[in-house]
């Protein structure tokens, strides 16, 4: 019998350390809570940011809080073309050799030379629910999203920490594939 999981789609957002915070925020700027995400340890901010390419521009994204040790862009592949650019697909934090791209807030520009990704998949869970699943941290999954347009995501990597919640993370082109909104369920295979 597969076991049902919960599957959440993540819209583009960006990740900032505090030193680029304060240069597009200004002096001791801390980001301000817009909302509770489904991770502990993850919360919406007031704050956006415009995304900007040689060749385009995203407006508003949303930052996502705590602040970071290093600034990350994380974006859907659909985002990429429009952009105009062609970052890794990378597990959030994994920035070695990823793509530059231009910040744009109320303090003006910042130029990142890395930190640009399209997210790729991945399961997030704490120990205790992965001891239940028999899942490891850094191991590979699959799981089936049933429906009118069924499908199975592979190569899903596996992230355990304490403060995680069991929840697979997709991103708005691959949810929209599967004809998932915000939030589905799928069944861990």
């Amino acid at each position: 019998m597969a076991v049902k999981i919960p599957v959440e789609v993540s819209a583009r957002h960006i990740h900032l350390s505090q030193k680029d915070l304060e240069t597009l925020f200004g002096a001791g700027y801390q980001l301000k809570k817009f909302k509770q995400l489904s991770q502990p340890s993850d919360f919406a901010c007031q704050e956006q940011l415009d995304v900007k390419s040689d060749s385009n521009i995203l407006k508003k994204v949303r930052i996502v809080g705590p602040v970071r040790p290093q600034t990350q862009v994380e974006l859907a592949m659909t985002d990429a073309f429009f952009l105009g650019v062609n970052p890794p697909i990378r597990l959030s934090g994994d920035l070695n050799d990823s793509a530059g791209i231009t910040l744009v807030g109320p303090n003006g520009e910042l130029p990142l030379k890395r930190g640009l990704i399209i997210a790729a998949r991945h399961i997030h869970c704490n120990p205790e629910e992965a001891k239940m699943l028999g899942l490891k941290d850094q191991k590979i999954a699959a799981v089936k999203i049933e429906g009118f347009r069924e499908l199975v995501f592979r190569n899903i990597k596996i992230r355990v920490r304490n403060d995680y919640k069991l929840c697979l993370h997709l991103d708005t082109d691959e949810g929209n594939a599967a004809a998932i909104g915000r939030a589905g369920t799928g069944y861990l295979i």
